[in-house]
């Protein structure tokens, strides 16, 4: 159960990076929505849980080192051969957005020149990656007890310090939806699987069993479903405050206190740092196996190949490639679904 919690904790701090480290991902998914944006929050994280459970079983039978082998599995050769592409591009891409993104939060956040911050980002996430999966694995699960206790303070102290009701904020909040809740919800959890389905598998096949595997997947669904919940508390308890702002949970800490503040700035280069971690591990591996004498040099190159690709207008690209990777994700939930029913059905 122990190694279990490890692989949920990892999943999270795969995912936060990309999920929910500004508030802006849970302001636009669900917040927007008032109060139906709960309705949103159960089905993401029904959904999370669920295939990330597949996913991590899936992963620890097939003994995968990469996302490859669950692709092929669950899509075929053909279908699977064009996701498995896609999934190593956005892989690559989510590298090069934690790194600008590094860049830019170590500027805005604490006034250091933003090259300094992207290579700080980038030694930090290669030296990570010299470890073995295990390690990398246990590393990525660190930063939840910290993320939690941080947005616990901030839900507190929020909701403690509101002006008006919850009703009235959420009021305010929904003014700015643009689609139906539950399109919302499909869209955040399919652009987020397509994104953390590589480490997920990678995951799962380095657990002991298949049970521990599927546990850690679903117990990392879990977690993911109550942080966001707890994200869009703070953020309803703000709503009047927090529309227009492009960092909401960075806002809402500072109004809370400068130390609050301070505390999670760090947090927010915590989570960036983690999803760098995972996403390029998921990148390199897609080609060279860990156990390669090609593994170390290949993880250099590929981090400076992306480090360079963020200071040159490659971000734009890569806000193009996030919406195909929602659609992406649609297709993967579909292909999860189907075999499972398939295998559900087998065993009848």
């Amino acid at each position: 159960m122990k190694n279990s919690f490890k692989i949920g904790g990892a999943f999270v701090g795969l995912m936060i990076g990309g999920g929910f480290a500004s508030g802006q991902e849970i302001l636009q998914f669900f917040l927007s929505h008032g109060w139906q944006g709960l309705f949103g929050v159960a089905v993401a994280t029904v959904l999370l849980a669920f295939l990330g459970k597949n996913i991590a079983a899936l992963g620890y039978s097939l003994k995968t080192t990469s996302h490859k082998e669950v692709v092929l599995f669950i899509a075929g050769p053909t279908t699977g051969s064009i996701i498995d592409c896609l999934i190593t591009v956005f892989a690559f891409c989510f590298s090069v957005a934690m790194f600008a993104g590094a860049a830019s939060a170590f500027e805005v956040l604490f006034g250091i020149n933003g090259f300094i911050g992207g290579i700080f980002m980038v030694g930090l996430t290669v030296l990570t990656l010299m470890l073995n999966v295990e390690r990398i694995i246990s590393i990525l699960a660190l930063a939840l007890p910290y993320l939690i206790v941080i947005i616990l303070v901030m839900v507190i102290a929020s909701i403690a310090a509101m002006e008006g009701s919850f009703a009235e904020q959420a009021r305010i909040a929904s003014q700015t939806s643009k689609s139906h809740w539950l399109i919302a919800s499909l869209i955040y959890v399919s652009y987020n699987l397509a994104a953390g389905l590589p480490m997920i598998a990678v995951m799962g096949s380095a657990a002991k069993s298949k049970r521990e595997a599927g546990m850690g997947g679903m117990i990392g669904g879990l977690l993911l479903g109550t942080l966001i919940l707890l994200v869009y508390l703070a953020l309803l308890a703000n709503a009047d405050a927090i529309i227009g702002k492009p960092m909401p949970t960075l806002a809402i800490a500072m109004e809370i206190h400068p130390m609050i503040g301070a505390m999670m700035a760090i947090t927010l280069m915590v989570m960036i740092y983690s999803t760098a971690v995972g996403v390029l591990y998921s990148f390199v591996v897609r080609f060279v196996s860990p156990k390669s004498k090609l593994y170390k040099p290949f993880v250099i190159f590929s981090a400076s190949i992306a480090f360079l690709a963020s200071f040159i207008g490659f971000t734009t690209i890569v806000g193009t490639v996030y919406s195909i990777m929602g659609y992406l994700g649609f297709i993967i939930i579909f292909i999860v679904l189907k075999t499972w029913l398939k295998r559900k059905t087998d065993a009848v």
